[in-house]
């Protein structure tokens, strides 16, 4: 990437941190025995030792235990395994799931294929601001409910859920309680000791560290079942050779995550979202009004009487990198499902972009994109029909 480019898509993957990059380059050329070898041979047992070290690293973040955290491809995988695991587990006993309307497309396209298997979903909606509604959840319970999925920060508007409300709600009616944490480890608390929670979803792309790995953390005891069939690595949860090195640049990337960076991203966030709001004409803020109830880093806002595709090209051509909508739905040409599920119009959805920053931004780089946004605002606009209309 040119050195010049604002990188402001950290929602969608972020920069690799030099130090997790040589945290796992011995794991590589000089330690690149398989984990399970570790009985057979000491190279074998250095790979499971730093393995083990990676898994220790995670669980302590999370205050879990070492045996509760499963290593698997990222967060795609988790949600699946999450959620068909405890599917297969219930299969002829209960059949009722829930979620929100505006899950990560890994936990809603499951659910159709649970579907399609005779399970039945309910979507709880939400409000403007894309938090749910507790008093739906707690009556969209039923005997047969076996998991409900809430997602903890939303991808496309950051909207938080109050999950310790959602894990006691789920405790009462001792149903199983999984929330996809993908964009929120490390940035918020996550202390499983407290939080009622069963299964819960981490990837480590999203936190400077490499792609193609993430985590499941399965508290001791909640019945699941493997999807994947061929040995019994991960607790015989995940079989499959170990991605050593992946695990020790997730393990790397958990251990440099500090309160201090998340400090320093919600000032940027702070910056962004009152330059954007506030010296724009007609730019909305969409999801939580109260930053500090949506993921650190995060700002969506809408640009009315513009379409987002337009301003996300041209911000491009002045090497700044955003995205349209969710970076998973993108290529369709429907308006962002996240928006709609809100109650927005097709036209707030469509002119939504997303701004997502990481602690290797720069203030002055906020800065920069608020004087440009106004600038390519002022252009499209005089030459929008939808301008000219007063749409």
């Amino acid at each position: 990437m040119e050195s010049s480019m604002i990188y402001l898509d950290n929602a969608a993957s972020t920069r690799v941190d030099p130090r997790v990059v040589e945290a796992m380059l011995p794991y590589f050329h000089d330690y690149y025995a398989v984990a399970s070898s570790e009985f057979s041979h000491s190279p074998g047992l250095k790979a499971r030792e730093a393995l083990d070290h990676a898994r220790n690293t995670i669980a302590r973040r999370l205050k879990a235990r070492d045996e509760e955290i499963v290593f698997t491809s990222g967060g795609t995988e988790s949600n699946n395994l999450a959620l068909k695991g405890a599917a297969q587990s219930f299969q002829g006993k209960r059949n009722h799931l829930i979620c929100s309307s505006i899950e990560h497309n890994s936990v809603t396209h499951s659910c159709k294929w649970l579907e399609s298997l005779g399970f039945h979903t309910t979507y709880l909606s939400v409000d403007q601001e894309g938090f749910v509604d507790l008093n739906q959840l707690e009556d969209s319970i039923d005997e047969n409910t076996f998991l409900v999925s809430i997602q903890h920060g939303n991808q496309e508007v950051g909207t938080l859920q109050n999950l310790e409300a959602i894990g006691k709600i789920c405790r009462s009616k001792e149903v199983l309680f999984h929330t996809d944490a993908s964009q929120s480890f490390t940035f918020l608390e996550l202390d499983l000791s407290r939080l009622p929670a069963d299964l819960v979803t981490l990837s480590a792309h999203k936190i400077h560290g490499p792609r193609g790995v993430g985590a499941l953390y399965v508290r001791q005891g909640t019945p699941i079942k493997k999807q994947l069939h061929g040995g019994y690595s991960e607790f015989d949860l995940r079989p499959g050779t170990e991605n050593v090195a992946g695990a020790v640049g997730f393990g790397k990337a958990v251990e440099l995550s500090t309160s201090e960076h998340v400090k320093r991203i919600r000032m940027m966030q702070s910056r962004l979202a009152d330059g954007l709001t506030h010296d724009i004409d007609d730019v909305v803020l969409n999801g939580s009004q109260d930053l500090n109830k949506r993921l650190p880093g995060n700002i969506n806002v809408s640009f009315n009487r513009i379409e987002g595709e337009s301003v996300v090209l041209h911000l491009d051509m002045r090497q700044i990198a955003v995205i349209t909508g969710s970076a998973c739905f993108s290529r369709s040409l429907e308006p962002s499902y996240v928006m709609m599920a809100m109650g927005f119009s097709h036209e707030r959805a469509h002119g939504s972009i997303r701004f997502t920053i990481s602690r290797f931004n720069t203030p002055e780089e906020m800065n920069r994109v608020v004087e440009t946004c106004r600038e390519i605002a002022r252009s499209l606009r005089s030459i929008s029909p939808l301008h000219k209309q007063g749409v």
